[in-house]
């Protein structure tokens, strides 16, 4: 599939992507372009949201459709799209045992980034996360918040243009969770990069946030959260959230 003046301008297009589960599809003829900024992907535990990442990162291979990152197909350009792409999974990667500058450095280092270039590249990024300080103590020894921040900060070490957090915040507090958010926002404006972020949790979810409402791996709604609520004629996010997906779980 070639590049359009529409696809170029986009930081990730899918096209009818589909996945499968044994004989069940987990993503099913997904369509979704995304441009720069901030965009929330919400949908309930099994909506697809961890397959759809897997899919964006590599890890499994459509049945059929298509993904561009970037403007460039993700068949035959996986590795060049990997190294312009960001990623926070679900299940931290960071080695306790090694300090906070040993487990960034090992990662840039991965992407052929001097250990020099790589603080530089993210010498701010540790001052707003207030991780500068704590650069030499092991990862064992941080709190959940502490440790989502310093992952935060190694997938921007190679300055990415398009970020993924999938379920970045899951098991931290509240405090954390809304420094986290807000954080990631900011940077999303700061560095004019394309974010993704996963979620099945209501409360991390502005009016004003471009928002993406998965079910049953496709796309129910996408818009800006407050005019997907007058357009559904409901009366908050929760609630558009139940009559798109017919789920009753507490978010």
């Amino acid at each position: 599939m070639g590049r359009s003046d529409t696809s170029a301008a986009m930081s990730i297009v899918i096209n009818q992507l589909t996945f499968y589960y044994g004989k069940k599809p987990a993503i099913n003829g997904l369509n979704l372009e995304l441009a720069h900024g901030f965009h929330v992907l919400l949908g309930p535990n099994g909506a697809g949201k961890s397959t759809l990442f897997a899919m964006l990162t590599g890890l499994f291979q459509s049945a059929s459709g298509n993904i561009q990152i970037n403007g460039h197909d993700f068949c035959g350009n996986g590795a060049n799209i990997m190294r312009s792409m960001g990623v926070v999974f679900q299940q931290s990667t960071l080695d306790l045992d090694l300090s906070v500058k040993q487990n960034l450095l090992y990662f840039a280092a991965l992407h052929g980034i001097s250990e020099e270039s790589a603080l530089d590249n993210i010498r701010l990024i540790l001052s707003e996360l207030e991780l500068t300080k704590r650069l030499n103590d092991k990862v064992r020894t941080l709190n959940g918040g502490h440790r989502r921040r310093v992952e935060i900060a190694r997938a921007l070490i190679h300055q990415p243009k398009v970020l993924l957090l999938d379920e970045a915040t899951v098991g931290l507090d509240i405090d954390s969770r809304k420094m986290i958010t807000q954080y990631v926002k900011h940077l999303c404006q700061e560095l004019d990069i394309c974010v993704l972020w996963a979620t099945h949790l209501i409360d991390e979810i502005s009016a004003e946030d471009q928002l993406i409402i998965i079910n049953q791996g496709k796309i129910e709604a996408q818009g800006i959260a407050g005019e997907l609520c007058g357009k559904y004629q409901t009366e908050d996010i929760y609630q558009l959230y139940r009559t798109l997906t017919s789920n009753t779980e507490l978010l």
